[in-house]
């Protein structure tokens, strides 16, 4: 019966990449490094392989990318309003840093999409005009983040009964149990 309950997170989270417009396409992602406080931001959900290796960009020059460097224990939380499903996901994150697939990802991103990763200074600077923000054409600042996940409960909320279940990531095989909503 648990088994039912991945396999929909599962299914969920491949919609995220695959579905346009579906709600795990953005999601929220928390960082703390060495601050006592946790920083959250919106991502884009890149890719999730079947193993639930979750992939987002960034700009190298970022906040959320000292702070993994400081502590790479992430966490992530998602909502899907229609189906009334939150998902919280802790895990490991991993800066990639093979040049080749950096390269190979970065030709398939679109253009327009790409000043994200261009811009002549750090992203949260301060600036007098947002119009008028200066871009570099000869270099990137395009990094990915890959984020193996170690937990995920899983949170339905329905009628007579919320369904809520952990799910543990050991030894590479997910196991899980039911907990009270």
């Amino acid at each position: 019966m648990i088994h039912s309950f991945f396999e929909e997170l599962s299914t969920e989270l491949q919609n995220g990449v695959n579905e346009k417009g579906h709600p795990f396409r953005f999601i929220t992602m928390a960082t703390v490094g060495n601050e006592t406080i946790a920083r959250l931001r919106t991502v884009v959900l890149r890719e999730i392989t079947e193993d639930l290796r979750i992939t987002v960009y960034t700009d190298s020059r970022t906040q959320k990318m000292k702070h993994i460097a400081q502590n790479n224990q992430v966490s992530f939380l998602l909502y899907h309003p229609e189906k009334m499903l939150q998902l919280k996901v802790e895990g490991t994150a991993q800066i990639v840093t093979n040049t080749e697939r950096l390269k190979t990802t970065w030709q398939t991103i679109q253009p327009n999409s790409r000043k994200d990763y261009i811009t002549q200074t750090t992203p949260g600077s301060l600036i007098k005009n947002p119009d008028n923000v200066e871009y570099i054409e000869e270099k990137n600042y395009f990094s990915i983040i890959d984020i193996t996940p170690t937990k995920i409960e899983y949170l339905k909320l329905k009628r007579p009964n919320h369904i809520r279940a952990l799910f543990k990531n050991v030894d590479n095989s997910w196991n899980g149990e039911f907990l009270v909503p």
